[in-house]
């Protein structure tokens, strides 16, 4: 099982870290957090980028 951090996850998916702290605000990304500190499971992060390229395809 592998797991990201926030800076992980920016660049594994090309977006800046800010990016990710807002997506985390909002709940919109899988993650969870160990005291004060966020991390991502590679899996879910997958799973939904699978997701959104699915529901990409269902609005066009």
């Amino acid at each position: 099982m592998m797991t990201f951090t926030v800076q992980e996850v920016a660049i594994y998916l090309g977006v800046c870290e800010d990016t990710i702290y807002t997506m985390v605000k909002q709940k919109e990304i899988p993650h969870f957090r160990v005291r004060r500190r966020i991390f991502f499971l590679k899996e879910n992060i997958d799973t939904w980028i699978r997701e959104q390229a699915t529901n990409q395809v269902a609005i066009s």
